[in-house]
């Protein structure tokens, strides 16, 4: 399909869809998903997605300007926008509890780890709740940026209680692997999964631009007999990653 027939705003247009710029920026991201618009070509220009569509140049510029924000297209001055080089992404699966060290070794994607910060520190309020410290508790920290075929994916910062992980410096690779060793790995976690647009640091360290649309994760995990072994926050590039999970329909009937 050419890009004429793809844009004619009786195929995608819809005034219940929500702003069209939106609908736009969906739209050309689809193009360049499906790799009607390949990477490193030029985007065509606003006057001419703007007849094809039958929009406002003003609505095609939104668009535009959502696609670069995101990272799906760079913008040259002088020279227009361009699609950007789309690294292949990796699927993780929601439903299995696994270290990152096992879901890119079976990916066949060599690891790497840049450690931020690991050692024993005084507990954060939001620390103690989530692993159920006591008054004067230490907490086992470990940050650390998460990499894979030597291209950042995530930044990991896990805390423990520090009668499991005593000595957070003895973790090289997998924390899972450690804790599998001591008798501590967990068995369940909950994982709370928010949308953010990352801050210039964590921007920085994962090589996009800041204010990129990220994807926050907190973990809450779990030993067999239900006590909280680890409290793990990870920032991973939505670039990067597609979260999956399988859905079951439930035996029970409803109302």
């Amino acid at each position: 399909m050419k890009m004429e027939e793809f844009l004619k705003p009786e195929n995608w247009l819809a005034p219940a869809s929500g702003p069209r710029y939106l609908q736009l920026r969906r739209r050309l991201d689809q193009a360049i998903d499906s790799g009607l618009l390949q990477p490193g070509t030029p985007l065509p220009s606003e006057r001419e997605i703007a007849a094809l569509a039958d929009l406002s140049r003003v609505t095609v510029r939104k668009a535009i300007q959502a696609l670069a924000d995101d990272g799906a297209v760079v913008q040259r001055h002088g020279s227009g926008s361009f699609v950007a080089s789309r690294p292949p992404r990796v699927e993780q699966s929601l439903s299995q509890l696994t270290s990152f060290t096992e879901d890119m070794s079976r990916r066949g994607m060599e690891t790497k780890a840049l450690w931020l910060e690991r050692g024993l520190f005084l507990p954060s309020p939001q620390e103690v709740v989530a692993l159920g410290l006591s008054a004067g508790d230490s907490v086992s920290r470990l940050a650390r940026l998460r990499m894979a075929n030597e291209r950042p994916m995530a930044i990991e910062r896990a805390s423990l209680p520090v009668d499991v992980l005593p000595n957070p410096t003895l973790v090289q690779e997998s924390l899972y692997a450690a804790l599998d060793a001591s008798g501590h790995r967990p068995v369940r976690a909950i994982q709370k999964i928010t949308a953010i647009n990352l801050d210039d640091r964590d921007a920085d360290l994962l090589d996009v631009e800041p204010h990129t649309a990220g994807l926050k994760i907190e973990r809450t995990s779990y030993l067999p007999e239900g006590r909280v072994v680890e409290f793990t926050r990870s920032i991973y590039r939505s670039d990067a990653y597609d979260f999956v999970a399988e859905l079951r329909l439930s035996n029970s009937k409803g109302t």
